[in-house]
């Protein structure tokens, strides 16, 4: 089984790329971050025609808005972080019915921050603590988790292409990385790290000064599977075609297989 998660910043100027990718790369569930479209303009036809009948959908108006694409039925589906409050659409979790048995995933656009000492950035501390509070709870009701995303978060200096330059700015801070490895201590494992991997391996690059042909990227998307889940993971990748294409999202797939 090959789950996916990609940060698409907008489905509307998107779809195609998704269909396209999806033929080329037909991968049983896909997450997807930045929808910025509401729920009623979810291209549900197109999506269930693409061979992904079962989506779990939470949209918003401009901004965020998060989707699960599956092959196989969903259930217990959830919008945002249960016991916190939050406007943004950021978070989607579901059930899997698979073969291998059920299979939860939790979809995440996490928050951004903006920058260290400002207000939004003291909102993602805060979403942060709710998300791991959430997940302490989903882990024990769910041997078999998956938590994947954008997560706005570049775990080490190997993910980042200039981390003494870029050192405790945003998507870097003390603070961020200390919240990822507080989720790796709740019992879940960053499935890319368990393979050798390139050097210099990101998921997103930034649209200006030649991001992407200088490779001025940051790996800030991320699957983490449980530990129940940690032997079964045959392999993770970051898929960068897409990033190619006329008019891309700034992010490119990463696919794990299971």
């Amino acid at each position: 089984m090959k789950l996916s998660t990609w940060n698409v910043n907008s489905l509307t100027a998107r779809l195609q790329h998704v269909l396209d990718w999806t033929a080329a790369n037909p991968v049983d569930v896909l997450c997807l971050q930045e929808l910025k479209l509401t729920d009623d303009k979810f291209p549900l036809d197109a999506i269930r025609a693409a061979g992904y009948p079962h989506c779990a959908v939470f949209g918003q108006k401009t901004y965020n808005g998060v989707a699960i694409m599956s092959r196989e039925p969903l259930h217990e589906i959830v919008r945002n972080i249960s016991g916190y409050a939050d406007e943004h659409s950021r978070v989607i979790a579901a059930t899997l019915a698979s073969p291998a048995g059920e299979l939860r995933l939790v979809n995440g656009y996490f928050v951004n921050g903006q920058a260290l000492g400002t207000p939004k950035f003291d909102y993602k501390m805060s979403w942060l603590r709710g998300l791991r509070d959430y997940l302490r709870e989903e882990l024990a009701l769910h041997e078999r988790l998956m938590l994947l995303g954008d997560f706005n978060i570049v775990p080490e200096d190997r993910d980042s292409f200039d981390p003494e330059g870029l050192r405790e700015t945003i998507h870097h801070t003390t603070e961020e990385r200390d919240h990822f490895r507080r989720l790796l201590e709740l019992g879940l494992v960053d499935s890319f790290r368990l393979f050798e991997q390139p050097e210099k391996s990101y998921s997103w690059w930034d649209y200006r000064m030649l991001g992407y042909p200088k490779n001025r990227g940051l790996r800030i998307d991320h699957i983490l599977v449980s530990d129940s889940l940690k032997l079964q993971v045959k392999a993770c990748t970051i898929d960068r075609a897409p990033r190619k294409w006329e008019k891309p999202s700034d992010h490119a797939p990463v696919i794990v297989e299971i």
